[in-house]
C-alpha cells in the first residue's frame, strides 16, 4: 500500500546505542588533522555471524578510487557486502570502491557494509589503511553478542508455524490462520528523517492490537534503514533501527501474536509506468527488489531471526514489473528470476534470489511471496513459484476495493487454484471508503476457505486518504476498522 504524506511526524522511537564501534584517528605529534579516519561498527550480532560497517573519511588529497584494508583477529570471515567490493585473504579484509562511489574528495566520507561469520571473540580490528595510509591504530574491545531474538517472550507464546500441504500448522500440527493487522511506519519514518515508527510501539500499544483478538502483526521495513546506508540519519538506521525492530517483534510475540517482517521500500531508480517517485533511494514502492542491496538485507534479517521460528518473512511488499514490461511472461520471469528486466533500469533481485538469500543463512522460517500487480495478481504464481528447499513458502495477496482482482469471480478463478496447493495469506486488505462493506465480503470469502488476512493499517491516519483502522493507538476503531475488529473478536473471542 502507498502512504499519505508524513511531513509533520514526530520522533517516536528512542535511539539505541550501537552494539560496538571504534573511531580512532591518527593524530600527528604536531596536532595536525589525521590523514583519514575510519568508523567501524558492529550493527547486529547473532550466534555465529554479525552485520558490520565502515565509514571512511578522507582528509588527504582527493582520490579517484579508494581501497580500505584491515585485519580480523577473532575468527571472522566476510561473506557478502554492499557499497564496496569486499574480499578476504587469510585475516586481511579488503573493501575497494564500486564504480559509482570511487571519487572521494578531501574531507568527504563514504560508507560500506558487510555480513560476516565469527567465532571466538569477534574482536574489533585495530588498524585500518586507506590506499596504504594508516588511519586507525587503536580500537575498542569487541562487544558481547546481543540477546538472541529466540529468547522466549515474558508472556504469551507465539506459535512456531510451518507449511503442511496447503495449510499453516503449529508445532503440534494444529491448523492456524494469520488474522490481524499491519503496523505501518518502519518503512518510511526512518528514510524521511522523522524517527523509526509512526506512533507508539510500547507494550500498551501492542496489547491494544491483541485486544482486537488479532493473532498476527505485519511489520513493514526499509532496506536502507536496516543496512544503515549513509543517506539515513544514524539515530534511525543500522543498529538503532535493527534493535527497534527486534524489540517490536519481541513485544508482538509476548502477546502471543505472529510477527511478519516485510520489506516495503527499496533502493533503485524507476521512472517508468506507475512510478511512485523518481528517487533512487528507498522512499517509495519500487516495481521489484534491487540486486544491489535486497539480498544482503534478507541475509541479515534472516540471520537475525533464524533461531525464532515464530517470525515470518514477507519478501517484498507489492511487485509490479507488469507495469514496466511489455508482456505478462516477461513480468513473471522478472518476478522469479530478476536480472535485467525490460523497463526497469536497475538490476533486479528476483523472488528466487531472495528465497536463496534467506535459506542460505540456515533460516527455515515461513516465507511469503506476493504476485504481480501490487500483489493483486496470482494468476501464474504456481507456474513461477520459486524453489524452496524447506517447503515453507506461502503465496501472498493484497486486495482493495479499487484493485482489478476485487470480486468473488476473480477470486474463484485465480486465488482458489493457488489456495488448493499452498497456504494463501492476504497480507493487506482494505478499502478507501471509510466503511467496511468490501472487506466484509473479502473476509467471508477467505473465512469460507480457511485462509488468512491482515487489515491495512494500524495507524491513526485519515481513512479518507488511505485505509486506516484506528483513530487512537489505544485501539479506538475508525468506521472502517470496526468491521475488522468486530469480525476478529467474533472469530477468536
Amino acid at each position: 500500500m502507498r502512504h499519505p504524506p508524513r511531513s509533520a511526524l514526530l520522533l517516536i522511537a528512542g535511539a539505541v546505542a550501537l552494539i560496538g564501534s571504534a573511531v580512532v584517528p591518527v593524530v600527528t605529534a604536531s596536532g595536525a588533522a589525521p590523514a583519514c579516519t575510519v568508523e567501524y561498527a558492529v550493527t547486529s550480532q547473532w550466534d555465529a555471524g554479525f552485520q558490520g560497517g565502515v565509514r571512511i573519511t578522507n582528509n588527504m588529497a582527493a582520490m579517484s578510487s579508494w581501497r580500505l584494508t584491515f585485519d580480523f583477529a577473532g575468527g571472522q570471515k566476510v561473506t557478502q557486502g554492499w557499497n564496496a567490493k569486499w574480499s578476504q585473504s587469510g585475516t586481511t579484509v579488503t573493501a575497494a570502491n564500486e564504480s559509482y562511489n570511487g571519487s572521494l574528495g578531501s574531507g568527504a566520507s563514504v560508507s560500506a557494509g558487510f555480513l560476516a561469520s565469527w567465532s571466538g571473540s569477534n574482536a574489533v580490528p585495530t588498524s585500518f589503511k586507506l590506499n596504504g595510509t594508516t588511519c586507525n591504530v587503536e580500537a575498542e574491545p569487541s562487544p558481547s553478542p546481543s540477546p538472541s531474538p529466540s529468547d522466549p517472550p515474558t508472556t504469551g507464546a507465539a506459535p512456531k508455524l510451518h507449511v503442511s500441504g496447503n495449510k499453516l500448522v503449529d508445532a503440534d500440527g494444529t491448523t492456524r490462520r494469520l488474522l490481524g493487522v499491519n503496523r505501518s511506519g518502519g518503512e518510511f519514518m526512518c528514510v524521511q528523517g522523522y524517527g523509526i515508527f509512526d506512533g507508539p510501539v510500547d507494550d500498551a500499544a501492542v496489547k491494544a492490537i491483541a485486544d482486537w483478538k488479532a493473532n498476527t502483526v505485519r511489520i513493514p521495513l526499509n532496506e536502507e534503514c536496516w543496512l544503515g546506508l549513509s543517506n539515513i540519519k544514524p539515530e534511525y538506521g543500522g543498529a538503532n533501527y535493527i534493535a527497534a525492530v527486534k524489540d517490536l517483534v519481541a513485544k508482538v510475540e509476548a502477546h502471543g501474536m505472529t510477527p511478519v517482517v516485510e520489506l516495503h521500500w527499496t533502493y533503485g531508480q524507476y521512472t517508468g509506468n506507475s512510478a511512485g517517485c523518481s528517487d533512487v533511494h528507498a522512499t517509495c514502492q519500487k516495481p521489484m527488489p534491487d540486486a544491489q542491496y535486497t539480498p544482503s538485507f534478507w541475509a541479515s534479517v534472516a540471520s537475525t531471526f533464524k533461531d525464532d521460528a515464530a517470525v515470518a518473512f514477507d519478501l517484498f511488499n507489492e511487485p509490479y514489473p507488469d507495469r514496466a514490461t511489455s508482456t505478462t511472461t516477461q513480468a513473471w520471469q522478472c518476478w522469479r528470476d530478476g536480472g535485467t528486466c525490460p523497463g526497469i533500469t536497475y538490476e533486479v533481485a528476483g523472488m528466487q534470489d531472495l528465497v536463496d538469500a534467506v535459506r542460505g543463512t540456515g533460516a527455515k522460517n515461513l516465507i511469503l511471496a506476493g504476485g504481480l500487480a501490487y500483489s493483486n495478481d496470482l494468476s501464474q504464481w504456481l507456474t513461477y513459484k520459486p524453489t524452496d528447499p524447506t517447503g515453507n513458502l506461502v503465496a501472498a495477496y493484497h486486495v482493495y476495493n479499487f484493485n482489478t482482482c476485487a470480486s468473488e469471480t476473480c477470486w474463484n478463478s485465480t486465488l482458489a487454484p493457488v489456495a488448493a496447493q499452498v497456504p494463501l495469506v492476504a497480507g493487506e486488505i482494505g478499502e478507501n471508503t471509510c466503511s467496511h462493506s468490501f472487506v466484509d465480503t473479502v473476509m467471508k470469502w477467505f473465512d469460507d476457505r480457511g485462509l488468512s488476512y491482515l487489515g491495512w493499517t494500524w495507524n491513526t491516519w485519515d481513512c479518507s486518504s488511505g485505509p486506516s483502522l484506528i483513530s487512537n493507538y489505544d485501539g479506538t476503531p475508525t468506521s472502517f476498522g470496526i468491521g475488522l475488529r468486530d469480525h476478529l473478536r467474533a472469530l477468536n473471542g
